[in-house]
């Protein structure tokens, strides 16, 4: 990963005319179609939401006098440079890659350097190239443990008491395990979501057996945290309401298929497991002080970071926002509802992740998607999908229509958060 500062941005759309612009009368038009492709296709590897990547690559096509139409899904980029009648189309497909918060902040530091001409067009591809190339900061000795820090502390914000944190956490470690083994190959990968909802009730099945007593729902869904598709469903709802149709109901339904397949892992561990050891009673366990519900978000922290590929230095941000978001979602919603609360908590997330970009001139996505993990309502569709399993489809369906409303509110805080704190970036 690119181990330099990324503490510059590219200009903006509201900065005036000025020595930057003067780049777009000595761009070579091929130039500056390949930088502006290469930059798009490694911020899309890296997780960039359809809204941000088009409004990223359009910026700068922009800077560099380029006319064009981009368009993004999950799976590609189409990109047209010119006037219609004699237009240069460029179409990547690409394949869904996943978060990194570090190289996405490398790569809007080139993409500053360009707009500000302080390295040329040339220099910008191969430096986007050597960041998409290089090796990652975290390795398996480090993801492995973060996956059991962050289901633990994910069992904690689930109500656990001790008994379903030290299950969660031990099943988040079997699953960074797994992981590692089954996303080196491309079959791999695809049953990857299936193979580890069975092991991860197997595992909790396991526990009960061996005499915890504690909630089987609460440990499986901590130890799977890291796999239901929470945040891409939040991303989804949100790209549907910024009109990028396409991508995000490309986004839905992959996140219904995740949902599907973890659900499906689950209930063939429980029926198995039942079959072999009979019904075991299922229970919740003492609870926690309430103190213990501010160690998780510590424990979060580096967990996320560590999950999202974010820079160390960017730790103290982080967790400003993921607290702040967290607890005014919980004031919200102990004063106006969850539906209203997620709403708040999506706005302060936001607004605060658009302050830190203004004052530290990095992208806000920094602290902005390790916040929303704390929000989204992924666990709600996963509880849904269990219950409509059991035929208990009136609390299914119920479940279900409170995850709409809840993911539906929270985007309409992120929005509402642009709308009032703008940010001065693209990312």
């Amino acid at each position: 990963m690119t181990r330099g500062d990324e503490g510059d941005t590219p200009p903006r759309e509201t900065e005036p005319p000025g020595p930057a612009r003067v780049i777009a009368s000595t761009t070579d038009p091929t130039a500056g179609i390949a930088f502006v492709m290469e930059l798009g296709v490694a911020l899309h590897r890296f997780g960039t939401p359809a809204d941000r990547l088009e409004a990223a690559m359009s910026s700068m096509a922009r800077l560099l006098g380029l006319e064009s139409q981009i368009s993004s899904t999950p799976t590609s980029i189409m990109a047209g440079f010119g006037p219609l009648a004699a237009q240069r189309t460029a179409i990547v497909r690409i394949d869904p890659g996943e978060v990194n918060l570090e190289r996405l902040a490398a790569l809007d530091k080139v993409a500053g350097d360009v707009g500000r001409r302080r390295i040329t067009l040339a220099d910008g591809v191969v430096r986007v190239r050597a960041i998409v190339s290089a090796r990652p900061r975290y390795g398996p000795l480090l993801i492995v443990p973060a996956g059991g820090l962050l289901s633990a502390a994910a069992a904690r914000f689930l109500a656990g008491g001790w008994q379903e944190v030290a299950a969660g956490g031990a099943i988040g470690l079997v699953i960074g395990a797994l992981s590692l083994a089954f996303r080196r190959s491309i079959a791999g990968s695809r049953v990857f979501e299936l193979v580890a909802a069975t092991a991860a009730a197997a595992l909790a099945h396991a526990a009960v057996i061996a005499g915890f007593t504690m909630s089987l729902q609460i440990a499986v869904l901590a130890g799977l945290i890291a796999l239901v598709p929470g945040l891409t469903l939040t991303v989804a709802m949100t790209e549907l309401a910024t009109r990028n149709l396409a991508s995000g109901t490309a986004r839905l339904v992959a996140a219904a298929v995740a949902f599907l397949q973890i659900t499906f892992g689950v209930a063939l561990a429980d029926v198995v497991m039942t079959r072999l050891f009979g019904a075991r009673p299922s229970a919740f366990g003492a609870p926690l002080p309430a103190w213990t519900e501010l160690v998780a978000l510590v424990a979060f922290v580096p967990a996320a970071m560590v999950m999202l590929g974010a820079h160390p230095r960017d730790a103290l941000p982080i967790a400003v926002a993921g607290a702040t978001g967290y607890y005014a979602a919980r004031i919200g919603t102990s004063l106006l509802g969850p539906e209203l609360g997620a709403a708040l908590g999506g706005f302060a997330l936001a607004a605060g992740s658009n302050v830190y970009a203004r004052l530290a001139d990095r992208p806000a996505m920094v602290p902005l998607v390790p916040g929303l993990l704390l929000l989204v309502p992924g666990s709600m569709g996963l509880r849904s999908l269990s219950s409509m399993l059991e035929r208990d489809v009136i609390t299914g369906i119920d479940t279900a229509f409170a995850m709409i409303l809840v993911g539906v509110s929270l985007v309409a805080g992120l929005l509402m958060a642009t709308v009032s704190v703008p940010p001065r970036r693209e990312l």
